[in-house]
């Protein structure tokens, strides 16, 4: 096959086109106004929210809190190989700016600290067939393993020299990882990183966006598209889904803009970076930072405190600091009335 004429099926349609202008015109914004180039607080949040959903989506058990945990280096009772999975999607994250997305070279290494003592195979192409499956139905087969340093190769060459927007290009990369299983392992995460990188080299910005997380939360559409692609050999229902995710990511960033500061009636006492790291991570309220605030400030504020401090209700109180449970950021230690709060980071 030719370099120089392959090109991966997809079409492009006017929602696309719609799809490109919205997620230009909320970059154009965001770039302005240096919502996440001049933070570098939101920068990290926003990787590990990527690592973190992303791991998700290939049933990484762990909680956002205990990711950020293993980053930081703190021990974290856990599987031993999803906390693997952390520290090496978090390696290869950070070497994203440094990679040629067009080197196959560079898709190797990735890959090698990606699956670093979790597969044999890790920075290899597979040498065996492998399909797709839903419980024990299969819904892929992938092409035999002896197409796949060719393919590969043709997918980045197109790439490289495609004059197609790098919005669509690098969903149709990701469509096309997926559809090739280059790997033993770790297909996913790898096609999520190399959209990522593709749409950075366009757009810097988008090094610390996480799309992961509104793709970890609408996974069955997510499939369902790339099972779409590989059923008809067609990308375009795909990509429409991917820029939908893209424009969603971006506008929950700019929403985010508007809660960037903390309610002045905390102490300044407790504006730690370990805290700002997990509040600025974890999507929570005004009402539920304020609160977590106060527990992290003193671990045996009653309910009663609470409510004189916040001047919030005690049935706000309350939902606030089941909400906050739920996210396991907080737990309660010993008994309602000689109990104390354990935040968890």
């Amino acid at each position: 096959m030719s370099l120089s004429v392959y090109t991966p099926p997809f079409t492009i349609t006017n929602q696309m086109i719609d799809r490109i202008a919205s997620i230009s015109e909320l970059v154009g914004t965001l770039s302005a106004a240096g919502a996440v180039n001049k933070n570098p607080h939101l920068r990290r949040n926003n990787r590990i929210k990527t690592i973190h959903s992303s791991l998700a989506i290939e049933n990484n058990t762990l909680t956002l809190a205990q990711v950020t945990a293993v980053i930081d280096g703190k021990s974290v009772l856990g599987p031993p190989k999803e906390i693997r999975e952390v520290t090496n999607a978090y390696e290869a994250y950070d070497l994203l700016l440094k990679l040629n997305p067009y080197q196959v070279e560079d898709l190797l290494k990735a890959h090698k600290i990606m699956m670093k003592d979790l597969v044999h195979e890790s920075g290899m192409f597979r040498t065996t067939g492998v399909g797709v499956f839903a419980g024990t139905r299969l819904v892929h087969m992938a092409p035999p393993a002896e197409l796949v340093p060719e393919q590969v190769t043709n997918l980045l060459a197109w790439c490289k020299s495609s004059d197609v927007h790098p919005l669509i290009k690098s969903c149709v990369l990701h469509a096309e990882i997926e559809f090739i299983h280059p790997f033993v392992d770790g297909n996913g995460r790898m096609g999520r990183m190399w959209q990522t990188l593709i749409l950075s080299k366009w757009k810097p910005l988008f090094a610390w966006i996480p799309v992961e997380s509104l793709i970890e939360k609408h996974q069955e559409r997510y499939y369902a598209a790339l099972g779409d692609a590989g059923k008809t050999g067609n990308n375009t229902q795909f990509v429409e889904f991917m820029l939908e995710v893209l424009e969603r990511s971006l506008k929950e960033i700019r929403k985010m803009q508007r809660y960037d500061t903390v309610n002045d009636t905390v102490s300044d006492t407790v504006n730690e970076p370990a805290f700002d790291t997990v509040y600025e991570t974890v999507n929570l309220s005004e009402k539920e930072r304020l609160v977590l605030k106060y527990l992290k400030n003193n671990e045996s504020i009653t309910i009663q405190e609470l409510t004189k401090k916040t001047g919030f209700s005690r049935p706000t109180i309350t939902r606030c600091l089941a909400s906050l449970k739920e996210k396991n950021l907080v737990t309660r230690s010993g008994s309602d009335k000689t109990g104390k709060w354990v935040v968890l980071f």
